[in-house]
């Protein structure tokens, strides 16, 4: 018989070929397939997860503490660094006289007192809430005469 006639398992044969080659290659088809699935899935809540960006502001208050004019402070901004800092003075404590020349600082009261005792001027007593603003003419020290550290945060301008 012809087996392409379909004699002597000529079809049946082929068909037997194809459809083996086919069930053989069915496990990678199926792995494929569920490793695209689990990657659009993955991509989709994703996507889904995502926060948008507001369309508007609220809830949000800005109050403006302290400032000082940079215009005359500085020549150059070359070299200098803006830093903002928490500084804590132990009850008893003391930071020497010193002057703000070149490195102007803006200050906010968290916690406890501070005393301040700036050259020609009274002495000012901080307490949370208060702010100031040191200029290139203050020259000035502090201390800590109550009984919890006192704490503030600091933002100046100066070189490393």
């Amino acid at each position: 018989m012809n087996p392409a006639a379909g004699g002597a398992h000529g079809p049946v044969l082929g068909v037997r070929i194809f459809w083996g080659n086919v069930m053989r290659r069915m496990p990678i088809a199926k792995a494929t397939l569920c490793t695209l699935c689990v990657g659009l899935a993955f991509l989709a809540g994703y996507a889904v997860g995502q926060a948008k960006p507001p369309t508007e502001t609220k809830g949000q208050t800005v109050e403006r503490l302290r400032s000082l004019d940079l215009t005359s402070e500085l020549n150059s901004i070359a070299g200098y660094e803006l830093r903002l800092s928490r500084v804590t003075l132990q009850p008893g404590g003391a930071v020497t006289l010193h002057s703000h020349e070149g490195r102007p600082t803006v200050s906010y009261v968290l916690q406890g007192t501070v005393t301040y005792h700036q050259e020609g001027k009274r002495d000012l007593v901080l307490n949370p809430g208060d702010g100031l603003a040191d200029g290139k003419t203050t020259t000035h020290w502090l201390e800590n005469r109550g009984t919890v550290p006192a704490v503030w945060v600091a933002a100046g301008i100066l070189k490393p």
